[in-house]
């Protein structure tokens, strides 16, 4: 299950994490967001030893959607070594997600 984060918890979360997290940035009204959500925790599922998944819903952590130039949601970043390393934006299917993000075998 992905967890919540918010500026507060961000830095530990994310920033600061052993492994590459994968950072969902979501809004309740958003359909396609919802339509991405469990192809996430799939791939996180599948990954538990490599990846991480949190989720920033936009409409509460308005700073870091800002941050890090969220123009439309979904977007997914892959953080490693607390940097921004790649991006997926829009809903899409598992293989071409992973791909995105630098995932893919």
């Amino acid at each position: 299950m992905a967890l919540n984060v918010t500026e507060a918890t961000f830095d530990a979360e994310v920033l600061q994490s052993e492994k590459p997290v994968i950072v969902d940035f979501w809004a309740e009204w958003c359909g396609p967001c919802h339509a991405v959500a469990p192809v996430l925790e799939k791939i996180a599922e599948e990954r538990p030893d490599e990846v991480k998944l949190v989720k920033v819903n936009i409409d509460e952590e308005q700073s870091l959607s800002v941050k890090y130039g969220v123009m439309s949601i979904p977007t997914m970043i892959l953080f490693k070594d607390g940097q921004p390393s790649a991006a997926a934006v829009g809903a899409q299917p598992k293989s071409m997600l992973e791909r995105s993000l630098g995932l893919a075998a």
